[in-house]
């Protein structure tokens, strides 16, 4: 459908101000968002009704309404409950506004890297040099950072020449673990738990006693055992007794996400509550690397 430009204008500005509010909108809300004569709004409300894209609510309270046919017009598509992907300007999240698309439009040139961001909201909140950032997405997680560079008021879209993008798969974890667990024995030294380190050329690995994992040791620790002379001590007196697991089936996000928010560089990882295997900050580098 062909809309003019005052038209598209006052349909997004109408969907923006319906999710702002959560009520019908007034033509007079809509003619300040938009900067235009209440009397212009009015007459072409006139058009947009007879077109099926707005419906009118009488009454004290009333309004108007977008309906489905104005969403799929401005190539939006109406959802009962969507994801909140946010989008960020200067360091601030941006309220009243949602990331409904991202184009990458440069993909084949060879010094830039520009994505089109197509938002549910006022593009006129963003100036050009503002630094923007878009998401994290519901699925892939995906997170973009940049500058903007433009604008299109029309269609609610801003250009951003990106500067950095962040993926993490929605595999779960198990797809990413090394299944050889390692552990060392409760029953050893500081000195035998750095030989098995070495040994299997890993940073880290889980205390077992009697066949339960009661805490997680790492170079770490036992550097710092080695420099007061406690290389002959009991594994356990230096180990961390806070062991840190995800179950296999959580996706690889949440792992980041908990390794983080506890400062570990590793997490133990459980099937039906039982140790499977490990997975580290390495082992979630080295998969997203790819070239």
């Amino acid at each position: 459908m062909e809309l003019t430009v005052i038209q598209r204008e006052i349909l997004s500005a109408l969907i923006n101000l319906f999710r702002e509010k959560g009520r019908a909108v007034k033509g007079e809300e809509i003619s300040e968002r938009i900067d235009r004569n209440p009397g212009t709004v009015r007459n072409q409300m006139q058009s947009l009704k007879a077109l099926g894209l707005v419906e009118g609510v009488p009454g004290p309270k009333g309004g108007y309404k977008a309906t489905s046919t104005a969403y799929e017009a401005l190539n939006l598509t109406p959802m009962e409950k969507e994801a909140d992907v946010a989008i960020y300007r200067n360091g601030e999240r941006v309220q009243n506004a949602n990331v409904a698309e991202i184009d990458l439009n440069t993909v084949r040139h060879p010094e830039l890297c520009r994505a089109s961001v197509k938002i549910i909201g006022d593009a006129r909140m963003f100036n050009i040099g503002d630094s923007i950032q878009v998401g994290p997405t519901p699925v892939n997680k995906l997170v973009i950072r940049g500058e903007v560079v433009g604008r299109d008021d029309i269609n609610s879209i801003i250009l951003c020449s990106i500067n950095e993008m962040i993926s993490i798969p929605k595999k779960p974890v198990r797809d990413y673990i090394n299944h050889r667990l390692i552990t060392i024995p409760s029953t050893a030294t500081v000195k035998d738990a750095l030989i098995v380190l070495a040994k299997n050329d890993i940073h880290g690995a889980p205390v077992e006693k009697d066949g339960n994992v009661i805490g997680m040791v790492t170079y770490t620790d036992i550097g710092r055992a080695i420099s007061i002379d406690k290389a002959n001590d009991s594994v356990t007196d230096i180990m961390s007794p806070n062991v840190i697991s995800i179950d296999q089936e959580r996706p690889m996000y949440e792992a980041v996400a908990i390794m983080n928010k506890n400062k570990v560089g590793r997490l133990l990882v459980t099937e039906d509550g039982k140790p499977k295997g490990m997975i580290t900050r390495m082992d979630v580098i080295s998969r997203l690397t790819t070239y």
